[in-house]
């Protein structure tokens, strides 16, 4: 029989090493371990990227006796080799996936496994461009598999060994079984066997062939949020009357399908998709999660009411895909080939292609696999991107022929292009209202695309805006208010979620999460689109707005606890609640009662002093406070911190533009669209001096430079030109003062128009 047994305790660590011979020296460490957790948050874009070293020392007799070893790796980013007593036995190139090494034979007495992990950029492996801190670090699980010269695969892409197929037929559900397994011998016989949730076994077959086919009659389906009912099959290897070898997977029985009309199908029934995106990452941890971690996250998940998960943008842990099984999360999963195509990384895009399928292709959770994200942001039309975007559509359809493939495509992505229509169903980013445009756009959109495309389900992958502590009576986009957050995610519900062929929505995002390129909002180092902040600390008032539409847990929520200090002598307060009726006290004085069906109730409260708000619904209610203040809290105000150059600091020319300006007043002008020709020439060089190496040079490819059309222009036509350089950093693109300056004394010599 195998053991399995856990590598996290006992290593030693050296930052920025590439000699395996080192051992003087290192830091004592346990697994799960990343080297980013505090310097790939706290801003600059300079969180270290390169080779660390991982070493752990351990004795053959230690281990049970098998006939073979296995090292398995189940998350070191972004490339790894692995060493035995100084031997190199394997590399791999993907940081997300479980991988394995056969080190039978090159054991001794003592030990020393040795694991170079490398971050660094490199042109050939997915992510190299995107709006999250690469992580470097062993940041999951290490164990040694100990097999028989007979087990189930190990071998192949991380597999468990055993791949489920249900087929539901009417009130039975065929289950089809297939077992991978090395140097079967003759006489042995595979146990098939499933079980139900309650360990009660259904049905069972004893057979020398590799698969099988079982029938569950009176079949419990899993039902998403409703009934996430799971079997479990389990499968043996016999000889002799001995179980040698055994592995065991959960599956659950459905159906579903996405319909350009009626969106999501699940079990025969209309089941709307509505729920969150996920980044793994937590403040000063990084991704080096523990499993109470992921079990809080898909606690808070559960909470808002969510019944789908898009899971970005990359493989996550099998103990979370576990909780999306058991508590029914309909889920994307797809692998990080993001943001920029690149030449020389297809072939990574295929081997974390096969390892996510692979690896996830028994979790009844996963509906959809997800093979790009925003890939088109240097434009759709270079061929080789679309080649390679067909290849992965036909090893996707080869590989699972029960799940549809999706793309999740960058706003200014026009909806004809090819790329759009490669896919089986596709989904959009847009931010609408904060990245340019306004907010009320997305429903008119998304008409737009249905009565182009009616039979292409279309669904939207990614919208949302940036929220920290500051607050503002007159929100506005680009002031990184709660309220503003508040006020748009209101919108977007009433526009998303009433349209019911848009087969799924994906709040972006759940969690604050780490982005040490960005420098906005006051807080350096992190992407703010969370409705919870990244420590899971604080819940924003967009998550209850989101409550209100999606659970079933009777509640009631007063708005803005954090901004008290109000100037206005009137001021309006929100109430969010999934109960038809709320009514709000001031003092101990009723202010009404206010039904509304969209779950969002608006008061007028009278700001006078020291003011007590009770919020009542039914038996809940909630309680917050307000206090007139003649000026505005200064600490309402967004601040920059360690910005190169602040909005106060810039010259301006009464009647000229300067870097405080938006970028799309100053197109307007003839001189204007001269001005940002010449500010995307100088990008595309930045951005080419930027480039990750290939390892290969002569794969090293001239990069593309950004394309100036439409959709990007409305996209950060809102955008001030200093908010517009400081967000660059996303790219790897940055601009000292100097440079600034310079850029604000060419925007000085352009006129203004003439307002009419």
């Amino acid at each position: 029989m195998r053991e399995i047994i856990n590598f996290n305790d006992n290593w030693h660590f050296w930052k920025n090493v590439s000699d395996v011979n080192i051992n003087d020296g290192g830091e004592s460490i346990t697994l799960p371990h990343t080297w980013n957790g505090v310097d790939g948050q706290d801003g600059g874009n300079d969180y270290f990227r390169g080779t660390c070293l991982y070493k752990k020392v351990f004795h053959s007799d230690d281990l049970p006796k098998a006939d073979k070893y296995y090292l398995e790796i189940n998350g070191a980013n972004s490339s790894a080799d692995v060493y035995i007593n100084g031997k190199r036995l394997a590399h791999h190139d993907g940081g997300y996936s479980t991988w394995r090494v056969n080190i039978t034979g090159y054991m001794r007495g003592e030990n020393i496994i040795s694991i170079l992990v490398d971050n660094a950029a490199n042109e050939e492996v997915y992510p190299q461009v995107a709006d999250f801190t690469f992580y470097g670090g062993i940041y999951r699980d290490v164990n040694i598999i100990c097999v028989k010269e007979t087990h189930f695969d190990l071998d192949y892409y991380g597999s468990k060994g055993l791949m489920i197929t249900p087929k539901v037929e009417e009130n039975k559900a065929v289950i089809k079984l297939d077992a991978y397994v090395n140097n079967l011998q003759s006489g042995d016989v595979i146990d098939y066997r499933i079980y139900d949730a309650e360990g009660n076994l259904v049905c069972e077959n004893k057979t020398a062939e590799t698969n099988c086919n079982l029938i569950i009659d009176n079949v419990h389906l899993w039902n998403g949020t409703i009934d996430p009912y799971l079997y479990t099959a389990k499968a043996e290897i016999v000889r002799d009357d001995i179980v040698i070898d055994e592995v065991s997977s959960r599956f659950g029985c459905r159906t579903f399908r996405i319909d350009s009309e009626n969106g999501f199908i699940l079990n025969g029934k209309e089941y709307p998709l509505r729920g969150v995106s996920r980044h793994q990452d937590r403040w000063q941890i990084g991704n080096a999660l523990l499993p109470e971690h992921h079990k809080e996250d898909m606690d808070l998940i559960c909470e808002v009411g969510a019944n789908t998960i898009r899971l970005a943008h990359y493989q996550h842990d099998q103990y979370f895909y576990d909780l999306c099984d058991e508590r029914g999360m309909v889920v994307w999963a797809e692998i990080p080939y993001i943001s920029r195509h690149m030449n020389g990384g297809n072939e990574n895009t295929v081997s974390q292609m096969k390892e996510l399928i692979v690896q996830n292709y028994n979790h009844p959770s996963i509906c959809v696999w997800g093979l790009s994200n925003e890939i088109t942001m240097d434009g759709a039309k270079d061929p080789d991107l679309i080649a390679n975007h067909h290849r992965l559509n036909d090893l996707v359809h080869e590989m699972d022929k029960t799940r549809p493939t999706t793309v999740a495509c960058i706003s200014m992505c026009d909806m004809a292009e090819e790329y759009v229509h490669i896919s089986d169903v596709v989904s959009y980013n847009h931010y609408f209202g904060w990245y340019g445009g306004s907010v009320d756009e997305y429903g008119p959109w998304f008409d737009k695309f249905h009565e182009r495309y009616p039979n292409k389900p279309i669904g939207c992958s990614e919208y949302g805006c940036e929220a920290l502590n500051w607050h503002n009576s007159k929100p506005e986009s680009g002031d990184y208010s709660e309220e503003y957050q508040a006020i748009y995610h209101e919108a977007l519900i009433r526009q998303l979620f009433t349209r019911k062929y848009i087969w799924a929505t994906h709040v972006w995002n759940m969690f604050d999460f780490g982005a040490d390129a960005r420098a906005e909002g006051g807080e350096n180092g992190q992407n703010h689109k969370g409705l919870i902040t990244i420590d899971r600390k604080y819940k924003k008032d967009s998550f209850y707005a989101y409550k209100a539409w999606l659970s079933k847990e009777p509640f009631v929520h007063l708005c803005g606890k954090r901004y008290v200090d109000r100037v206005e002598d009137i001021t309006k307060v929100t109430v969010y609640s999934n109960l038809p009726e709320v009514e709000l006290f001031a003092n101990g004085n009723s202010l009404g009662k206010i039904t509304a069906e969209d779950h969002f109730f608006y008061f007028e409260v009278p700001n006078i002093g020291e003011t007590e708000l009770v919020a009542v619904a039914g038996e809940y209610k909630d309680e917050s406070r307000i206090r007139k203040v003649d000026t505005m809290n200064p600490d309402y105000i967004l601040r920059e911190q360690g910005a190169v150059l602040n909005w106060f600091d810039i010259e301006e020319v009464e009647g000229r533009f300067c870097l405080n300006d938006k970028l799309g007043d100053i197109l307007k002008t003839f001189r204007g669209k001269l001005w940002m020709a010449g500010l995307f020439l100088t990008l595309a060089k930045k951005m080419s001096a930027g480039q990750p190496q290939s390892k290969d040079k002569k794969k090293k490819k001239k990069s593309k430079n950004p394309e100036m059309n439409s959709g990007v222009m409305n996209m950060i036509g809102n955008f001030t030109v200093l908010r517009f350089t400081g967000m660059l950093g996303m790219r790897n693109v940055t601009f000292t003062k100097e440079e600034l300056l310079k850029i604000n004394k060419k925007l000085n010599r352009i006129k203004k128009p003439k307002e009419k």
